[in-house]
């Protein structure tokens, strides 16, 4: 079920990557008309403040890389054009077999989805997500991932394999950029004991996700409090986050949330 090594190189520059929508509130607020980042300045980005961003932002770098690796790739969606909406990738090894790559929601590496292979099994797998096991469910024009979390519990997500352009990709990416959710998300993958475990900042909480159970943070106070540990969690700039999470804060105040 694993991606032969050409896939993986270029999954693994991404290996440190959070996912997180405060680059998006950041840069909501100091951009003209077009809010969805090029590959070039997310790159400048990264080196200026370490900062990466949410699910579109990664699947079009992610398929830059792609293409620059000569790795048939191509964006696939959930709810595009909502603010629900998922942006993921399809990539695609030299005999044409595909294989899910999502890193806006964090996983660990690509996963099988070509039902026709030798290598595909509808059966538990680990070493794809983050302290759950998986089922891969391929049918035609979709698969659906069965989430096999600690003490028993199980989530369902639905993807939709059908290749979106990519014009119509960057215009979803538009959209989701120009729609601020007034709750703030951090996702990282961070070595836990044997394994990956994923640390989440989310609504001015946080907790780590593992294979053990989900372990709580304490609560928090201060912005600076905040800024302190997602920074140590992150490596993202002090002053970028100061900045983000006002923002939010800001939002929170308006909306009376």
């Amino acid at each position: 079920m694993k991606a032969p090594p050409e896939i993986l190189a270029v999954w693994n520059k991404f290996h440190d990557f959070p996912m997180e929508t405060l680059t998006k509130a950041w840069f909501y607020s100091r951009s003209g008309d077009k809010k969805q980042r090029t590959v070039a300045l997310m790159k400048e980005h990264k080196a200026q403040y370490g900062i990466t961003g949410n699910c579109f932002d990664l699947a079009i770098w992610l398929l830059d890389e792609f293409k620059r690796d000569g790795i048939e790739a191509y964006p696939i969606g959930n709810e595009l054009g909502t603010e629900e909406a998922h942006a993921a990738l399809i990539a695609l090894d030299v005999h044409g077999n595909r294989y899910l790559c999502d890193l806006g929601d964090q996983w660990l590496q690509p996963v099988l989805i070509e039902s026709t292979h030798e290598a595909y099994t509808p059966e538990k797998q680990s070493g794809f997500f983050p302290a759950a096991d998986i089922q891969v469910m391929a049918r035609q024009g979709e698969v659906e991932i069965v989430y096999h979390r600690p003490g028993g519990k199980q989530s369902r997500q639905t993807y939709d394999t059908t290749p979106v352009a990519e014009a119509d990709f960057w215009q979803a990416g538009e959209f989701s950029q120009n729609h601020v959710y007034p709750k703030p998300l951090v996702e990282v993958r961070l070595p836990y004991k044997e394994e990956t475990a994923h640390w989440e900042f989310d609504n001015w909480k946080s907790f780590l996700s593992t294979t053990e159970g989900l372990h709580l943070d304490q609560p928090l106070a201060t912005l600076e409090e905040w800024v302190d540990r997602i920074g140590q969690k992150t490596g993202f700039d002090r002053e970028f986050l100061l900045d983000s999470l006002n923002f939010y804060k800001q939002m929170k105040k308006e909306s009376g949330r």
